[in-house]
């Protein structure tokens, strides 16, 4: 064979391997492409973002709040749909927040994001980031009344939430105050997480003939002393004082009540629930004291939860909304599968459009974990509805849910459940009262 002979037998041959791999990754493709529209047979990979605080007054919580949503999503895994979870840190701040969550949408191009936990946080990112894009945004701890009628996302239903508005927490802590107290002061976050709570607290309090004798903000940044704002707030010599901050404040402001002005009747809400301020101020100093949070309706959902938490984690702390972002995480999950099912694109719009598909009632129960049977529902193009670990996740017109609102105390250095509140007497609208406590839109 002589050396043309040769190099012309290499070319036939690289050009045979050329067409053989063309038609490979070509019948790839065509498989890849039919498998992807076969309902319950979904490869393709699902970006969601988690916001939530690692910094910042709200850091206790992030930590815990994020796994909640990673324990849903690893199930979801495991039961066939793949999610990817890209975290990032709110630092409890808007602009912090707002920033990780322009990079969650234009970088990583998230379907989702979970997040954030401080109401402010929230509203600065849906007004500048998702609803303006149509991202799907689901706050697992965003209790504001502001973000019920949010004007940004009017006519878009972009905006959900897995915990309760505080128009019910602040009923149930106005009726926990006039238990016991005929005068009151707060002290409050100045946020529209605070500005929600201290109002319809004011009027629940003041409808059982109790007296709000000072309401004083203070700055959403942590400070190192809070001085001024007790003077103003303990003038009065209140019976009770109100701490609706988060732990980071709170527990520089109270340990400085006890030691600077001998007071020591307090009442807590969801976000002064911590450890972090047992340790702060001493077991004795908080021993019986009492507060308000969103609760859990316990029953299977939540003990199935809390198994599986534990197993996953070592513990379950007694901190609010980690149920909620486990919620959140799943019905981003469910809804995903259904949207896919009908062969849909895997589009924020897609997968907002059957939220209430698969949280909302009728439908075959499907409990935290029972993915896989819930895919299987999907499959069979059966309806289903699911029932959270925080309870129901039915959600309403404004992306709302109601969940039930705990009552509980700090008991020898732990935080105990004193019951749970599911009737909440029906007392007006907040987002239609003193709109002077919103607050403008950052710009």
């Amino acid at each position: 064979m002589t050396a043309e002979e040769r190099i012309e037998g290499r070319s036939i041959l690289k050009i045979k391997q050329r067409a053989i791999v063309k038609s490979i990754i070509e019948i790839l493709i065509v498989f890849m492409a039919s498998v992807a529209f076969i309902p319950g047979v979904i490869a393709q990979e699902v970006k969601i973002g988690t916001l939530v605080a690692h910094s910042g007054p709200l850091k206790e919580w992030g930590p815990h709040i994020q796994n909640g949503a990673v324990l849903a999503a690893k199930q979801l895994n495991a039961a066939g749909r793949k999610f990817m979870l890209i975290h990032e840190d709110s630092e409890t701040s808007a602009i912090p927040a707002t920033d990780a969550a322009r990079k969650l949408v234009e970088v990583d191009q998230v379907v989702a994001i979970i997040g954030a936990l401080a109401s402010s946080s929230t509203q600065a990112v849906a007004e500048r980031v998702t609803c303006p894009s149509n991202v799907l945004l689901i706050s697992p701890a965003s209790t504001s009344p502001l973000l019920t009628v949010l004007p940004a996302d009017h006519g878009k239903d972009f905006l959900f939430r897995t915990c309760p508005s505080d128009v019910l927490h602040g009923i149930i802590a106005g009726k926990l105050a006039a238990d016991f107290n005929k005068t009151a002061a707060v002290i409050y976050v100045d946020n529209p997480y605070g500005q929600g709570l201290v109002v319809q607290f004011k009027k629940s309090f003041e409808k059982r003939r109790g007296k709000v004798m000072a309401m004083v903000p203070h700055s959403e940044e942590a400070a190192e002393s809070y001085k001024h704002e007790l003077n103003r707030a303990l003038s009065g010599n209140p019976d009770i004082l109100c701490a609706f901050s988060y732990p980071e404040h709170a527990k520089v402001y109270l340990k400085e009540a006890i030691e600077r002005f001998q007071y020591r009747d307090f009442l807590f809400c969801d976000g002064t629930k911590s450890e972090d301020i047992v340790k702060a101020l001493g077991t004795d100093n908080v021993e019986g004291q009492m507060g308000t949070a969103p609760g859990s309706a316990g029953g299977d959902g939540y003990m199935i939860f809390r198994a599986a938490y534990e197993k996953e984690f070592g513990r379950l702390p007694p901190l609010p909304f980690i149920t909620n972002a486990y919620d959140g995480m799943a019905v981003i999950g469910l809804a995903a599968y259904a949207a896919k099912v009908k062969g849909l694109e895997l589009t924020s719009k897609n997968i907002r459009d059957s939220l209430r598909d698969i949280a909302n009632p009728p439908g075959e129960i499907v409990r935290p974990g029972e993915f896989k049977k819930a895919f299987d529902l999907l499959n069979l193009s059966k309806e289903i509805n699911y029932e959270g670990a925080a309870g129901s996740v039915d959600f309403d017109q404004h992306g709302d849910v109601v969940t039930p609102i705990e009552v509980w105390k700090y008991s020898k250095g732990n935080i105990k459940t004193v019951k749970i509140e599911h009737e909440i007497p029906v007392e007006g609208d907040i987002t239609r009262q003193k709109p002077e406590m919103r607050t403008n839109s950052l710009p």
